[in-house]
This record gives C-alpha cells, sequence and structure tokens, in this order.
C-alpha cells in the first residue's frame, strides 16, 4: 500500500495544489474525519468552510459531499470565512468539529485542510493520528470512501460572519476608535479579512482605506503572508496617506501583521508585550499570559511588572488554546502573528488582534513605536530574530547528537538553564537564550535568538550558525 500523502502538522495538513492537494486526496482525508467523528458521535454535525485560494470553493464541496456520504450533517460556508469565525460557529452552534480548507498564509501553490474539534481550538496530536489511522483504514479498502448515504444529501447553507462580528462588539472598543478619528490602513492580502476587519471599522466611523480587498487567488505573486516584505505595500500606504497604523491580516486571518505610522513593520512579538501590557494594566482582564518557548521573554518581564502567571507551551497554537479554555490567561500568544484572550477563542484570530492594537493606539493616543519604548523603560528592552538553517544530511546527523546534550556553556558563557519543552532551547544568566527546532518535515533546523541589545543579538546569531553548521 503507497504511503499516504495526508499527514497532519502543527497547523492541518498542507500540499501543493494537483501535486498532494487533489480532489481524490481532499476525499480521502474527509473520509478519514467523517470515520472518526462517527466513531466518537452517534450524529455529528461540522461546518464545513473556505478562504480565497484557488479551487477552495471546490475542494470544501468535495469534503463535505463525502462526509455527508458517511451521515455526518453539514453546513458548507456561502462564501470565504477567516478560520477564526468557523471556529467561533462551532462555539457557537455547538457542533461537533469543523474543516477549513485553506493553507493559511501559505504561498498560493499550495492548499490545505485544517480540523477544528468541538471546542473550536485546533485539533490536538492525538486526535489527527486518529484520523490519520482511519484515512490509512480507507486506503486499505477497511473503510469505505463513499459512504452508504452517497450520493450525499445537500448540505445546509451557513453564514458564521453575524455571530462571530458580534462576538468582537463585545470584545473591542469601537467607539475608542472611532472617537479618536484614528486613519487606519487595512491589507487583507487578497484573503478572507476582508468583509470583517473592514466591516467593524466601518460600523466604529473609522477613517480606513483598505488595500488588496478583492480576490486574486495567486496573491499578487507575494503570498499571503503578513511578513515585512509582503506588507511593503501598505507600508507605502500608511507613508503616503498619513495612517497612525496598518493593520493586515493573513491568508485565512488568523495572523496579524501591524506597521506603524512611520511605515515601519513591527515584529509580532513586540505587538504581544504591547497588548499583554495594555490588557492587564488599562483592561484590568485578569489571567496570566501563555507563550510558545519560541516566543519573547518580554512577555515574561510583563507578567513580572503586573505580577501575573507566565505559561510556557510548545509551538503550536493548539496548546495556547488549551490554557485559554481553561481561562487561565489574560491573553496567548506565539511569536508567529497568532494570538487570543481571555473569554474569546482557543484559536488564534488576527482580526480581534488587529483591533485591539487600533484600540490601544486610540485609546493611549501614542504610536506603536512610542508605546515600545515606553513598555521597555519599565520592564527592560529585548531583541530577537528567528532563523531557518538549511542542513545537509551530515550537518543534521552531527545536530541531532548534539541537541542531546547537556551542555553547560555556549558561545564561551554558561548556561543558566537548560529547557526541553520543544526543541533545545539554551538561557543563560543575562537573559539572552537560543532556541534549535529541527523541522520534521524538511532538512531544516529553526533557530530563535533573543537577547538586550542588538550587538549581543547579533553575537548570539553568530554563535547558533557555529554550533549547528560546524563539527
Amino acid at each position: 500500500m503507497a504511503e499516504s500523502v495526508i499527514h497532519f502538522g502543527t497547523s492541518g495538513w498542507r500540499g501543493i495544489i494537483a501535486e498532494d492537494f487533489t480532489f481524490p486526496n481532499v476525499r480521502l482525508a474527509a473520509a478519514g474525519i467523517a470515520n472518526y467523528l462517527l466513531a466518537d458521535k452517534g450524529k455529528p454535525r461540522v461546518i464545513v468552510g473556505y478562504d480565497t485560494r484557488f479551487l477552495s470553493e471546490k475542494f470544501a464541496a468535495a469534503a463535505a459531499e463525502t462526509l455527508g456520504s458517511h451521515g455526518v450533517e453539514c453546513y458548507l460556508g456561502t462564501g470565504p470565512d477567516p478560520t477564526p469565525a468557523l471556529a467561533h460557529e462551532i462555539i457557537h452552534s455547538r457542533l461537533d468539529g469543523g474543516v477549513n480548507i485553506t493553507a493559511s498564509h501559505n504561498p498560493a501553490q499550495y492548499n490545505g485542510l485544517k480540523f477544528s474539534s468541538a471546542d473550536g481550538a485546533p485539533a490536538l496530536p492525538e486526535v489527527t493520528r486518529e484520523i490519520e489511522g482511519y484515512v490509512a483504514k480507507v486506503q486499505a479498502g477497511e473503510y469505505s470512501l463513499q459512504g452508504p448515504r452517497w450520493p450525499a444529501p445537500l448540505c445546509h447553507d451557513a453564514n458564521p460572519r453575524p455571530a462571530y462580528l458580534e462576538a468582537l462588539r463585545q470584545k473591542i472598543d469601537l467607539q475608542v476608535i472611532g472617537v479618536s478619528r484614528l486613519k487606519i490602513a487595512y491589507d487583507p492580502l487578497f484573503g478572507t479579512g476582508r468583509g470583517y476587519l473592514d466591516e467593524l471599522l466601518r460600523e466604529a466611523g473609522a477613517n480606513f482605506i483598505t488595500i488588496h480587498g478583492h480576490r486574486d487567488v495567486l496573491f499578487s505573486g507575494a503570498g499571503p503572508d503578513p511578513s515585512e516584505n509582503n506588507l511593503a505595500e501598505l507600508s507605502q500606504c500608511v507613508k503616503e496617506q498619513g495612517c497612525a497604523i496598518g493593520l493586515a491580516t493573513d491568508g485565512d486571518a488568523d495572523r496579524f501583521g501591524i506597521v506603524d505610522a512611520d511605515g515601519s513593520w513591527v515584529n509580532p512579538n513586540y505587538i504581544l508585550a504591547l497588548l499583554a501590557d495594555y490588557l492587564i494594566e488599562v483592561r484590568k482582564i485578569p489571567g496570566g499570559i501563555g507563550r510558545s518557548a519560541a516566543t519573547t521573554h518580554l512577555l515574561d518581564a510583563v507578567a513580572k511588572a503586573h505580577n501575573v502567571p507566565v505559561f510556557q507551551t510548545p509551538v503550536g497554537f493548539k496548546y495556547i488554546g488549551e490554557l485559554i479554555k481553561e481561562d487561565r490567561l489574560a491573553i496567548g500568544g506565539e511569536e508567529s502573528a497568532g494570538l487570543s484572550i481571555r473569554g474569546h477563542l482557543p484559536e488564534k484570530d488576527g482580526i480581534l488582534a488587529c483591533l485591539l492594537v487600533a484600540e490601544a493606539v486610540a485609546r493611549r493616543g501614542q504610536s506603536i513605536k512610542a508605546q515600545i519604548e515606553a513598555l521597555s523603560k519599565k520592564v527592560g528592552s529585548a531583541y530577537m530574530v528567528r532563523l531557518n538553517l538549511e542542513l545537509n544530511p551530515d550537518v543534521e546527523k552531527r545536530l541531532k547528537e548534539k541537541l542531546k546534550r547537556d551542555w553547560e556553556r555556549f558561545d564561551g558563557k554558561k548556561v543558566a538553564k537548560l529547557d526541553r519543552t520543544d526543541g533545545l532551547k539554551m538561557l543563560r544568566e543575562d537573559g539572552a537564550w537560543v532556541l534549535m527546532r529541527p523541522s520534521g518535515t524538511e532538512p531544516v533546523v529553526r533557530v530563535y535568538c533573543e537577547a538586550a541589545t542588538e550587538a549581543e543579538l547579533q553575537h548570539l546569531i553568530e554563535a547558533a550558525k557555529a554550533f549547528v553548521e560546524k563539527p
């Protein structure tokens, strides 16, 4: 039996359209999900959504048809919807899960499938392993690809927008944004945030401009990742139009990108720290701060300043989501531009993040840069970077052995603590740290470095490269 191409990573299954991500494989994944749901629920109900990518609506229809043929009651989106809106609908309508056709921030040649559990959170590894098991059984002929109700009954139409927007109205002070008359630029990067974030800005009476607010399955050739390079046009718009802030969401609107008034892109780590301080100090939201092992320790400094606990998780928002569900966090976030807050979703929400940043700028009357400088004076400064270092077979084998060792010194300085929450993290007494996480799917090691000064950060980067590359 040929090995399945369907493997669920930190955020679902993704593949190149027409190569791995095909209609037969989408139906195969849907059959695996259907059998998983039927084993656990008598009459499961799920929402099936999709993004703005090439053929996403057709892939979603194929998934819904396969699910329906097995007896899973399906609610199919009538248009492209953000991942957080679908997550909210699962909770709001008490569904048993959700299937979302999206490759999130990946380039245009990719598409993907995310599965969310009944709590609206990304499925945990134990769930996706079960689904992969059912997929293997379908491939082996032990289970049917098409269920007994083939051709499947028609799906119900689903529109998660009204309930989700109402939930955001309860969590964002739209009046503050409107009254401030902040001039805002918004870039949905041709994705699903259009008609959502801009709609709430319109309701608020904000003075705003939207760019890239139409469907382009090629994403202008750049991809819907709110990175510094991809937000160059937003940056230009902010400067030319005299905006106070630029907001962006990725392809499925679960990640955020922020541009300051001077047109500079702001590292998501700083946004997480700024919002943590704002939500606890100004909004008085109770709870601790959650972060992944790869996320800035500025959050630890903010937590210490406000006397609240820090919770560290492995990389993958599903783990932050568990803490949100347990009501232990005021805010939880990842350096890859994902966050959620107390009382919201156990899923990252780029629309919420952008609106919170707009609210913080409006209420405090300061630019993002000014707020970050004020925060640095209060809790200390930090500079950080993430690198992807490619590995040849020899280096990869050698690095695996290195990462197993308990290092007492790094770059000639004492290692105060070793942390193996996710990969190998070495922390020094001065607060600087380096984390190395080998990729499970490609010959790459992800390296994260953080230090109190730019000079020391550069020193850490060179030391990390030498650690990886030299015998």
